[in-house]
């Protein structure tokens, strides 16, 4: 069994977490909620929760792992005895995850593949996203390219895999998000887009506006996943929590803002100012997006540079997620790094290609009115995520106490939030979480509209 390896230093840690935390969740939903949701009111929200509510628990997270030195698999059990099981659950969610996040992963790597080589105009084309995923054996092969490139990394480990990874990947991700909207602003029409994203308007606050930012605030920053704590156990004792926090919400929030500057007045100009455009998940990324770039002059290098960046953030969070899991099967079972990650990728490979036949051959099959992956997705995100969520704040907050995360974050400083702190995981926390939880089932049965 491999010893416990740490991040080199904190700017290590800060990348790999950053990593973890922008993925698709940032490029694709964020832009699409904030022009649902009207633009600049849903990014003022969103900031808001980031900076408050998004902060108490990722310190709270990365706390735990850097106490405990465990994955969340065993690092509840070593808080409380009585809840050990909550890291049974907790790592069921990137269990889950993990198989169709890579399918999706093989997806934007075949895109990327299209853009790279001039076929924009292809990939414009209505037809060309459905009967990609449709097919047999083509998405499986791009995905199987996907996952066997994050295993490569997880096989590494965290110092010479994960971390040199993130060390390239995410500067080379905030500079090409940096061109790629500085591009599209200046586009002739794009500057509607612009006002409608930035500018709040009172009239857009409302109760489905607040549950959307919070609900996405866990898909962007890899909240109850169990990739905080995993990352925390990593995460130097001489290094402080407080400040790394901080700066792992300022990366994982510029990006997800800038995506939605690079994504919402592209679609604006392309649309004639029709936010309906901004259709959800992959009908913007994989349909309407290809049709902006084709629209574009440069369009083939803008949508290539896009999609690399699509990918740089997909892999980063990929690694992220495989770790979660690979990292409790060493803290339990006497296995090599190598074995427990061939295990979790043979999984991962089984289910990701049953995923992939739900849009094909198998298309016919659903679980309770879902696709196979949307059923692994709703049941994810929309059940267990804010459920270990609320969970992890009860136990915190009324079984081992606030006062053992605090102790834990200033073993190298005070503190300085300790008081909102203590106040938001114990009261806050959990209420919200508890209304991300009922709107996420309501919604999944079609009872709520968000």
């Amino acid at each position: 069994m491999d010893n416990r390896n740490t991040f080199q230093g904190k700017i290590g840690f800060v990348l790999a977490a950053a990593g973890s935390a922008v993925g698709l969740g940032n490029l694709w939903r964020f832009p699409y909620l904030a022009a649902k949701y009207g633009g600049g009111m849903f990014l003022l929200i969103y900031i808001v929760l980031a900076v408050t509510f998004g902060f108490v628990l990722m310190v709270t997270e990365i706390a735990i792992g850097r106490k405990t030195q465990l994955s969340p698999l065993k690092a509840f059990g070593a808080l409380s005895k009585k809840w050990g099981w909550l890291g049974k659950l907790a790592t069921i969610v990137p269990v889950l995850i993990f198989p169709y996040y890579c399918l999706i992963g093989g997806w934007v790597t075949k895109y990327a593949a299209v853009m790279v080589t001039g076929k924009v105009a292809e990939a414009a084309q209505d037809s060309f996203f459905g009967e990609y995923i449709s097919a047999t054996v083509d998405p499986v092969i791009w995905f199987a390219i996907f996952i066997v490139a994050t295993s490569l990394v997880i096989v590494f480990g965290v110092n010479k895999g994960i971390e040199k990874l993130s060390r390239v990947l995410m500067p080379a991700l905030l500079v090409i998000t940096v061109v790629l909207s500085i591009y599209v602003v200046t586009r002739p029409g794009a500057i509607a887009g612009v006002k409608y994203y930035l500018l709040p308007n009172i009239r857009d606050l409302s109760a489905k506006t607040f549950l959307a930012a919070l609900g996405q605030l866990f898909y962007s920053m890899s909240l109850a996943m169990g990739i905080m704590i995993t990352y925390g156990s990593y995460f130097s004792k001489e290094e402080h929590i407080e400040k790394a926090t901080r700066q792992i919400e300022l990366f994982d929030t510029a990006i997800a803002i800038l995506a939605g500057l690079m994504i919402i007045p592209a679609v604006f100009a392309f649309s004639g100012g029709d936010k309906e455009a901004l259709g959800t998940g992959p009908s913007l990324m994989f349909v309407t997006l290809p049709k902006v770039f084709n629209s574009m002059p440069g369009g083939s290098i803008i949508g290539a540079m896009f999609f690399i960046l699509v990918l740089f953030a997909a892999i980063t969070s990929s690694v992220s997620i495989l770790e979660a899991i690979v990292s409790g099967l060493l803290d339990s079972f006497k296995i090599s790094r190598l074995n427990a990650t061939l295990l979790v990728s043979v999984y991962g490979i089984v289910v990701g290609i049953v995923c992939s036949l739900g849009f094909g051959v198998w298309n016919g099959i659903t679980i309770f009115g879902f696709s196979i992956l949307d059923f692994l997705d709703f049941v994810s995100n929309s059940v267990l995520l804010p459920l270990v969520g609320m969970l992890t704040c009860v136990v915190v907050g009324f079984v081992i106490k606030p006062n053992v995360i605090i102790s834990e974050v200033e073993l190298n400083g005070e503190f300085k939030m300790k008081h909102f702190y203590r106040a938001m995981v114990k009261w806050v926390a959990p209420i919200f979480i508890f209304a991300i939880l009922v709107s996420g089932i309501l919604q999944g049965f079609g009872f709520l509209t968000i």
